[in-house]
């Protein structure tokens, strides 16, 4: 057995955290990299796709397109042998040209508080190599809300945040951004049963994923179209049918695409802040050398919308000795005057080898004090998924976390089990 196969065998293998134990991810339905992705297509590509590969006339490319949608979106099938209102015939024939396939899943992790965290795995694109991005459930009373990645890694090396550490291999598709959204409601139970009546009425209540925000691995706004694509048609009202106010696409502060954002998209938006002056948030996030405050701050004040049933979410990570004296919150309140906004307060989340240490609680709550005493809603963010690295800022794909040595070991523990 090779080493890369090795690495695969071994990579497919998931920590039960609550037990300890190893089990292997259940295999995925197998991804033709020659096939075209039907997932992230717009109802009019559809159409083309369908055209173009000679598989329905341009008289019925649309009724078809529409068919599909249904079926991907409302149903969400993965494959073409479920399409049970389409013919046999047109079935395998989609099949011979197109893939619905889901990424392979190769970990699931489930954390003491109810958080999942899944690392996906996507088949290469043109000459690349597969990549793998993770993906974030929180379940909180009433609601559930999905962390999805727009970027395989990150260019932003915000200097608190595990995921910048990691380098960035590419942008994420419409398709895999989607993928994220769908495989979730999978493994959770959020598409109807397979048994319901095609034409039947979908709840849009109570769906375990209530809320999406686009706050995993990667920065939404250096993948614009792919990120406005995805989110035009997770919200579209015949398919997954989420509501504009219940998705939210945060960023560092790439000012050129955030009005952008709101006019074109018109979801909710959230800055990662966590510096009141130019100096701070030059060493906490880079980007702020590129686009100042003073712009950032001005582009949300122009965000299409903006009111006080639409704030701006502005996320502080609560930095100890960095970011978080009394003259921090006064400096906030300040630099936010006017702007209908909430601000996150996020205790921070540690991770191998940084530097950072969180806020004391004490700390914490006096800061959010005087921001609520000065007019803004401050919670406290609740520290979620800690314990499998799935809290905010601690995302960073697994075969990137993993050194060298742990994977040359666990390929000799895999040696040692298969007696080669």
């Amino acid at each position: 057995m090779d080493r890369l196969h090795l690495y695969d065998l071994a990579m497919t293998l998931s920590i039960d955290l609550t037990n300890g134990t190893a089990r292997r991810a259940p295999a995925p339905r197998s991804a033709t990299a020659e096939k075209s992705p039907l997932i992230g297509l717009t109802r009019a590509e559809l159409a083309e796709a369908l055209v173009a590969a000679g598989v329905v006339s341009e008289r019925q490319a649309k009724m078809r397109a529409q068919q599909l949608w249904h079926w991907l979106y409302v149903r969400g099938v993965s494959d073409f042998s479920e399409m049970f209102n389409i013919s046999k015939d047109l079935r395998l024939e989609l099949d011979r040209h197109f893939s619905i396939a889901r990424p392979e899943v190769v970990e699931e992790q489930i954390s003491a508080d109810g958080t999942r965290k899944w690392l996906f795995r996507f088949p290469p694109r043109g000459a690349g190599r597969p990549v793998e991005i993770e993906t974030v459930y929180i379940p909180e009373e009433g609601r559930g809300t999905l962390c999805i990645s727009s970027q395989v890694g990150c260019t932003l090396t915000c200097s608190f945040c595990h995921t910048g550490t990691q380098k960035l291999v590419r942008n994420l598709t419409a398709e895999e951004i989607l993928s994220q959204l769908m495989t979730a409601r999978d493994r959770l139970g959020d598409f109807p049963d397979r048994d319901t009546p095609a034409g039947a009425i979908v709840p849009s209540e109570g769906r375990k994923i209530s809320n999406i925000v686009m706050m995993g691995m990667g920065e939404p706004l250096y993948n614009f179209e792919a990120v406005k694509k995805a989110l035009l048609i997770a919200s579209d009202g015949d398919g997954l049918s989420l509501s504009k106010r219940r998705i939210t696409l945060s960023t560092s502060g790439v000012v050129p695409e955030i009005v952008r954002t709101g006019e074109e998209i018109g979801v909710m938006l959230a800055i990662s802040l966590h510096a009141t002056n130019d100096d701070l948030r030059d060493l906490l996030v880079p980007i702020n050398k590129k686009f100042p405050l003073k712009e950032l701050i001005a582009a949300c004040r122009a965000y299409p919308g903006l009111s006080n049933a639409k704030r701006i979410t502005f996320e502080y990570v609560m930095l100890k000795d960095v970011n978080d004296s009394l003259e921090d919150a006064k400096a906030l309140v300040k630099l936010l005057k006017g702007v209908p906004a909430k601000i996150n307060l996020i205790p921070f989340n540690p991770w191998p080898g940084t530097n950072y240490q969180c806020s004391d609680w004490e700390t914490i709550e006096k800061f959010a004090d005087y921001i609520n005493n000065a007019g803004y809603a401050s919670p406290i963010r609740t520290p979620r998924g800690r314990d499998i690295l799935a809290a905010c800022g601690q995302l960073k794909s697994e075969s990137e976390r993993l050194k060298k040595t742990e994977r040359l070991a666990l390929e000799a523990m895999m040696i040692a089990g298969h007696g080669e």
